[in-house]
């Protein structure tokens, strides 16, 4: 996974100001979220970077090219990360929101940011490909799962674990592909199947369950629902000492605490962000103008 490194010019924020502060609350989260993910603890780093945006969000001035451009590196942790968890919806409009400030502060500063315009557009391509990906194998798990369900209906109990698998490849792929409700049919089938099969919580009903959780995360109206599913399996995964699920489960639920994407403060920074970044154009625009005009004159 990519970590954009952006060198935030301290020259032009206040010393021992609160923006200061801020700056170095960002920059320890996104260092924690890179130690996070060489630990390939992706879940918790996206719970460092959510935290780093809602320190950003109490910085002074909406304008600095510096805060924007400790913005564009958190979006793009962000979108990266949702990547990296194969939720390329979700991945999608972090970089629109991306391109929007990026495009602006390209025209301030060229050589400082274009090359970040690249990489996002990197991204981008990324994406669209493992969408395609996504849909030829979603076919093909389809079938597969068909298959599956003849042998299991016909008696062969050796097809019942591969059928799980299957369901659960199926699920993951209409999730990617941004059905989540098509996507939660499919695991609730498959861990029926697999409690029936095993007679008991094992860590693979619990790793699944997770997955349910993290898809119910991404609509606001279940999320309810995938904070009791998580307080319902921690206790399974405590007992069977399942301690990197543990971790994914609490990680979990301090993101659906946070709920940042949701909160009134968070869609009130987005749009100062936007104003600002607006203000911010008019202002280059009517200086270009001004330029012109003397060129014109000369």
């Amino acid at each position: 996974m990519n970590f954009l490194e952006i060198p935030v010019d301290l020259s032009k924020v206040a010393k021992k100001s609160k923006d200061e502060e801020i700056v170095g609350l960002v920059e320890s989260c996104r260092k924690t979220a890179r130690e996070l993910v060489e630990e390939n603890r992706r879940i918790d780093a996206l719970e460092r970077i959510v935290e780093g945006l809602k320190h950003l969000r109490e910085f002074s001035d909406f304008e600095s090219s510096e805060f924007r451009a400790m913005l564009v590196a958190l979006l793009f942790d962000l979108s990266e990360l949702h990547y990296e968890l194969k939720d390329y919806k979700q991945s999608e409009k972090e970089l629109e929101v991306l391109f929007r400030v990026l495009e602006n502060l390209i025209k301030e500063d060229g050589e400082r940011f274009g090359k970040y315009h690249i990489l996002a557009m990197e991204l981008s391509t990324r994406i669209l490909r493992s969408r395609k990906k996504t849909m030829e194998l979603l076919v093909k798990q389809q079938i597969n799962a068909g298959q599956l369900y003849d042998k299991v209906n016909a008696g062969v109990v050796a097809a019942t674990d591969r059928l799980v698998d299957s369901l659960r490849n199926v699920g993951e792929l209409l999730a990617s592909s941004g059905d989540y409700r098509g996507s939660l049919k499919f695991y609730s089938e498959a861990i029926k199947l697999s409690k029936r099969r095993s007679g008991r919580v094992t860590v693979k009903e619990i790793e699944m369950s997770i997955d349910m959780a993290k898809i119910m995360m991404r609509m606001r109206q279940m999320r309810p629902r995938a904070q009791r599913l998580l307080d319902a399996v921690l206790p399974h995964s405590i007992a069977l000492e399942a301690i990197s699920l543990e971790e994914d489960i609490l990680a979990l639920q301090e993101i659906i605490a946070q709920d940042i994407e949701h909160e009134p403060m968070w869609k009130m920074f987005m749009h100062k962000v936007q104003k600002a970044t607006d203000k911010v154009k008019k202002a280059t625009g009517k200086v270009k103008q001004a330029a012109h005009r003397r060129k014109k004159e000369k």
